[in-house]
């Protein structure tokens, strides 16, 4: 038996029906999933950064694709935040506190599509938590079933990456553009406002050129 998920009604709340993972994406059941974004400060360039998660070559879905910092099912008797401690435990090895953990907004995201053959639906309601990391991306301990690798990325180039699918990710587009105004909101109120258009008017070629340097190291090469 897979792992069983607590079904949700439109506002979050359990149905108190409970269904195998296996069989809720098979039927495009609404469930509950929590993400954490990791994001740094970059005070050389008036910026901020978000940690992005390569899923693994084994996923079941989406695998070798972008992903939020860590995310993850919300088991059946869990709460969100509960399970967004254990995902940053698990995937990441991050120890964070409750408190540590600021819930910016909720989210609800429907995908349909075929992973070996399979008919896959993902709706999910979605709590989103920003977490401000300080650490090193060397100390972190990637749980390798789940995670190939992470990087740091611009979190506007993060978003052109999105929209114009240079990024090969799996990343709602809609939720990552409240993603950018949550962490603007959030560094503003922690006294670092980032620099943006009407400030400086140079944030879209910054952004531009990060994404420009990502594409370069990943070898990949637009068509002209």
């Amino acid at each position: 038996m897979s792992e069983l998920l607590d079904l949700r009604n439109a506002d979050g709340s359990r149905t108190g029906e409970v269904k195998e993972r296996a069989l809720v994406h098979r039927d495009g059941d609404l469930h509950g999933t929590a993400h954490v974004w990791l994001v740094r400060y970059r005070p050389d360039k008036g910026s901020a950064e978000v940690l992005l998660q390569k899923r693994s070559a084994n996923k079941d879905s989406y695998p070798g694709c972008y992903d939020i910092s860590s995310a993850g099912h919300i088991p059946a008797g869990q709460d969100f935040l509960e399970s967004a401690m254990r995902e940053l435990r698990e995937e990441l090895g991050v120890e964070a506190k409750p408190e540590e953990l600021h819930e910016v907004f909720t989210h609800v995201g429907y995908v349909e599509d075929v992973f070996y053959g399979k008919k896959f639906i993902n709706h999910e309601y979605s709590k989103v938590y920003l977490l401000e990391y300080t650490g090193r991306v060397e100390d972190l301990k990637l749980q390798k079933e789940e995670v190939e690798s992470v990087r740091w990325m611009d979190y506007r180039a993060c978003l052109d990456g999105i929209r114009n699918a240079t990024l090969k990710s799996c990343i709602f587009e809609d939720e990552f553009e409240k993603l950018t105004a949550a962490i603007e909101e959030y560094f503003r109120k922690t006294g670092r406002p980032l620099s943006c258009a009407e400030k400086t008017g140079t944030w879209a070629e910054d952004a531009q050129n990060d994404l420009q340097d990502w594409i370069e190291e990943q070898g990949i090469y637009l068509r002209q």
